[in-house]
């Protein structure tokens, strides 16, 4: 299978991602069932996303331009993937990464997107047989050439013991900030409100943390963050809401809400399911370079950063965790 036939298997898959066919439509059914995360508005979203982001046949050809593809040639090798599963399809970008590049992909999946991830791959099995000989699932990774890991942070330990020895890319803990100065205009707060509350706050690409000048007027934001109250309804983000809310009460904190999220005032980066962090700033230089340099920021959003409302929509070079995949797959067959 050359290279320009797995292009084409990929441009086939986006096109059928954005078919609505029926079968397609129970699956997607299927898998909120699984995973009550996993709500249709953000299947949808991140079918989408994928299909005009990465599977689009310019896009693919103009980005493995920058590398060299393996050609079935008797040096492929076979990466085994472990998969995060906290928003759906999220281990997408990894197998298309291995299987563009012609290496072979062995799969562990996460149990919270199994679904999804399976059935893309039958179709790509359906639209040519020799996939099969590329894209397989196994339970225990052994054997494998090298690795793609994406867990916690405590995961990455067991990855790191396992997998150390191998050439590898082990994924931690990651998320996204935003950087705000006070001028931001009513559509850009509406998209900072996206990029915080799009797949309930879940991914690493979602802004769990806000940077503001002192004395900033954090209402405007309430208030546009009120396009997610539906949130509410379901009863995991509404317990997530109601268990931090008490706590801040408990604690005798100081913080805002709007009936579903909260904000308040907090070092960490990392912020749970309904609530959003902020911390004041003096300086924006010294901030900017504090933040460039910090290992757990994904991406950051903001003037001068990612336009607000693009922190969910990465390109096929946005790799996580800054590592380029692709790279480190193009000296595998070395």
């Amino acid at each position: 299978m050359d290279l320009q036939q797995r292009v084409n298997i990929l441009v086939r898959l986006g096109e059928y991602m954005q078919n609505d066919a029926v079968i397609f439509d129970a699956i997607k059914k299927k898998a909120q069932k699984e995973n009550p995360w996993f709500t249709q508005e953000f299947i949808g979203l991140a079918i989408k996303n994928i299909a005009d982001n990465f599977l689009q046949k310019d896009k693919l050809e103009q980005w493995i331009q920058q590398y060299n593809t393996n050609e079935d040639d008797g040096t492929s090798k076979t990466v085994g993937i472990v998969m995060a599963g906290n928003i759906p399809l999220v281990g997408f970008h990894d197998i298309m990464c291995v299987f563009i590049s012609g290496h072979n992909a062995l799969i562990k999946p996460s149990s919270k997107d199994e679904i999804l991830i399976k059935h893309l791959v039958q179709k790509m099995y359906e639209f040519n047989e020799g996939v099969q000989n590329k894209i397989s699932f196994a339970e225990m990774l052994k054997g494998c050439n090298a690795y793609i890991a994406t867990g916690s942070n405590n995961s990455a330990r067991y990855f790191e013991y396992y997998f150390g020895k191998y050439p590898s890319i082990i994924r931690r803990n990651r998320t996204s900030v935003a950087v705000l100065d006070g001028t931001e205009t009513q559509n850009e707060l509406d998209k900072l409100a996206d990029d915080i509350q799009l797949y309930f706050g879940l991914g690493c690409r979602n802004v769990t943390k806000l940077y503001v000048p002192k004395n900033y007027d954090f209402m405007p934001l309430l208030n546009t963050l009120k396009k997610y109250d539906h949130f509410t309804d379901l009863h995991k983000y509404k317990h997530n809401y109601d268990y931090h809310l008490a706590l801040l009460i408990m604690n005798n904190k100081y913080y805002m809400n709007n009936g579903s999220i909260i904000l308040t005032e907090n070092e960490s980066l990392f912020s749970p399911v309904s609530q959003v962090n902020y911390e004041f700033y003096d300086d924006m230089h010294l901030l900017n370079e504090q933040l460039k340099t910090n290992d757990d920021i994904q991406c950051i959003v903001g003037h001068n950063f990612i336009n607000f409302g693009e922190a969910q929509s990465p390109e096929l070079d946005d790799y996580a965790d800054g590592i380029d995949t692709m790279k480190f797959l193009s000296k595998l067959g070395v």
